[in-house]
């Protein structure tokens, strides 16, 4: 049994539902929150790509044909939302900050959040745009998500949200809006522990666009896509063969030189990799079970992982078990949040 640094009381989850915020908040969650609807398929082909770094496999299907869809489900998503339901879960207490909308699909992601005891007092309403929705393909070994953000694209921070985010210890950021860069720039000015995971508008921009916000962050995680993605505009990318950016070690080296107090990148089944600027740690992806889906396998794995470093005052290694155990307990059943465990049973080594 793993050794765990500090205590959890059954009376946690006084306030997620009330309009008062609480006092102090373990972790708060900033980004977006979906529904979804995932289509299973067992057609499709998938393609070596070896002309570009960036898209190294392409799946594919028939021009004009009829694809067979095996089932249709519906769940909840979005990065934001989908880590805050972890934190929850493990036993923090857990805000979200998010801007839903006001229609009924806005009400079941927020019903859905009451439900799994996340504080939803930060949430905006947006009474012009619809809640953010996905179309998510999944072929039974990995996923392609067709994204339409809604209400997601104009989250702001308002003052009084800024006032009361001041009582969160940690913050866990996600893929943002346009409006991301004032976002980041109030969010770093609180002087938390700062837990990122950026999206494709902030990775886009580059790690020079980023660089003031990367040297107050306390874990930078990506995958390995979005990690070439980052770096693809550095020197470093540019007269280095592709062999060598292929090397994760190689990859968390260029992006810790760019600020992040600590760098993790996410590789699939390949498992995952930590540096800590002295030391590279890997976790090897370890499951007895079928792999049924992976969406918001990506959130669970870090959110996990983040939690750790809080509950294991810094202990990468366990940090990285748990999130293994976790992330793998997801995969194993259909949603992006239906397989998270509880902290009692990610502590069990059996």
């Amino acid at each position: 049994m793993i050794e765990i640094k500090r205590s959890f009381g059954q009376n946690r989850f006084l306030c997620y539902n009330c309009n008062a915020f609480m006092n102090k908040i373990d972790f708060i969650t900033i980004g977006g929150a979906t529904e979804d609807v995932v289509f299973y398929t067992n057609e499709g082909v998938l393609l070596k790509n070896k002309s570009d770094l960036l898209k190294q496999e392409l799946l594919a299907f028939e021009q004009g044909a009829k694809v067979k869809v095996e089932k249709s489900l519906s769940f909840f998503g979005g990065g934001a939302s989908n880590s805050a339901v972890n934190f929850a879960n493990l036993g923090f207490k857990t805000a979200i900050v998010a801007n839903i909308g006001d229609g009924n699909r806005g009400k079941r992601i927020l019903n859905n959040l009451k439900e799994k005891k996340v504080n939803i007092s930060l949430v905006s309403i947006d009474k012009k745009n619809d809640s953010g929705f996905s179309f998510i393909l999944n072929n039974g070994k990995d996923r392609i998500i067709f994204a339409y953000r809604g209400s997601n694209d104009e989250l702001v921070l308002k003052r009084e949200t800024v006032e009361k985010m001041k009582k969160g210890n940690n913050f866990y950021i996600t893929s943002l809006s346009d409006d991301w860069y004032q976002v980041l720039k109030k969010v770093f000015s609180l002087n938390k522990k700062v837990y990122w995971n950026p999206g494709l508008r902030e990775i886009s921009c580059g790690l020079n666009k980023i660089s003031n916000f990367l040297n107050k962050t306390e874990v930078l995680m990506l995958n390995k896509d979005e990690a070439l993605e980052l770096v693809k505009n550095t020197e470093q990318f540019k007269r280095s063969k592709n062999s060598y950016l292929n090397n994760i070690r190689n990859l968390l080296k260029i992006i810790k030189e760019h600020g992040p107090k600590k760098v993790l990148i996410t590789n699939g089944l390949k498992g995952a990799y930590f540096f800590d600027g002295d030391n590279f740690y890997h976790q090897l992806v370890k499951t007895r079970k079928k792999r049924l889906d992976t969406t918001g396998v990506g959130d669970a794995f870090n959110s996990t992982f983040s939690a750790g470093l809080v509950l294991f005052s810094g202990d990468y290694k366990k940090s990285l078990e748990i999130a293994n155990k976790n992330a793998s307990s997801l995969v194993s059943v259909y949603g992006a949040q239906n397989g998270l465990i509880n902290i009692k049973d990610l502590l069990n080594k059996n």
